[in-house]
């Protein structure tokens, strides 16, 4: 038998403390085989579903850019057409080996492409509409493997343990001056180039520049992708003890929430939480009624 892994997943949005609309989104996805049967000589009653085990997850977060609520349009667009683009287009990569991981990871950059694509077009003669843009951050699971695909500057984080290790970069001015050499890592959270995109998903003149990264996931782990709205206000360390304290992944993203906006709640705040809580052996496959 294979063995899958139970995952305790949720996620949470909320406008914040100052804004009138929220343009944040976010999805958690189950992957999985399934036959509809409409006739057989088999014992099975009527139309039947037969459900294979869980195969992979998607967790993605994204946060609009934009005026005139552009923003909200362009990280729906985006969510969309990403969910679209993994069922309908791209292969589904359930066993992966290593030979077909370059594959994978250009699918995930094409479904970023599309996005782009398609607020672009989108956007194309509407005066209300120019300058949409979304950050992107997702996570395609093929336990015990996770890719995460990033645009922008909303995070992955994953908590392993005690360590809280950030997974992304921040596609910023400020984060590119730093590796520059012009100004230290201290200054880059207060520098006023810390929330100035230089790649996203449409917007005016940012470029796309879609970063792939692979990781090998633990039993016991915990992964976190959020928009800026939490880390603009909470530093890595009190994210760390938010996921450390929290048992369920429901009651980290309320308290990963509620303590941003304690903190100010200045911007949208979207939280995706994934605790990868144990192994189990998958079940054999079930027939259930079609709906």
């Amino acid at each position: 038998m294979t063995e899958t892994i139970q995952i305790d997943c949720h996620g949470l949005t909320d406008v914040g403390r100052i804004r009138d609309a929220n343009e944040d989104q976010f999805l958690i996805a189950e992957l999985g085989k399934s036959m509809l049967v409409r006739q057989t000589t088999l014992a099975l009653d009527h139309e039947h579903q037969l459900f294979g085990c869980t195969q992979g997850h998607l967790f993605l977060v994204a946060d609009g850019i934009g005026g005139y609520a552009a923003g909200g349009r362009a990280s729906s667009i985006a969510t969309g057409a990403v969910a679209h683009y993994v069922l309908n287009t791209m292969p589904w990569f359930f066993r992966l080996d290593e030979k077909h991981e370059d594959d994978l990871r250009e699918e995930l950059k094409s479904a970023v492409e599309q996005c782009e694509t398609m607020i672009r077009a989108d956007a194309e003669g509407r005066f209300d509409r120019q300058g949409m843009g979304t950050t992107l951050t997702m996570a395609y699971v093929l336990w015990p493997r996770l890719y995460l695909v990033h645009v922008g500057d909303s995070r992955g984080y994953l908590l392993r343990k005690t360590e809280l290790r950030r997974l992304t970069r921040d596609h910023t001015v400020a984060q590119e001056l730093m590796e520059a050499g012009a100004i230290d890592s201290a200054e880059v959270e207060s520098s006023r180039w810390s929330h100035v995109l230089c790649s996203a998903i449409g917007g005016r003149s940012s470029e796309l520049n879609p970063e792939v990264y692979k990781i090998s996931l633990e039993v016991g782990d915990t992964v976190l992708l959020c928009t800026d709205g939490l880390t603009r206000h909470l530093a890595d360390a009190d994210v760390a003890s938010i996921l450390k304290e929290d048992h369920s992944a429901e009651g980290a993203c309320l308290d990963l929430i509620e303590a941003a906006n304690r903190a100010g709640g200045s911007d949208n705040i979207t939280v995706v939480v994934a605790k990868f809580v144990g192994g189990a052996p998958a079940p054999p496959t079930s027939a259930a009624p079609a709906a």
